[in-house]
């Protein structure tokens, strides 16, 4: 997988996550991650575009 991390590891951290952020937080994070993402990626656009 990506950077050497296993399926155990990501068990791990998942299980880690959970515990510091609870079940009803979760999705919530999970929002704004895909928000940060998406809105990381066009700015990539935006910048290939400009060249």
């Amino acid at each position: 997988m990506m950077f050497g991390i296993g399926t155990q590891e990501i068990i791990f951290i998942v299980l880690i996550v959970r515990l510091f952020f609870g079940g009803k937080k979760i999705p919530e994070l999970m929002k704004g991650l895909g928000k940060g993402v998406r809105s990381f990626k066009e700015g990539v656009r935006g910048i290939e575009n400009d060249n």
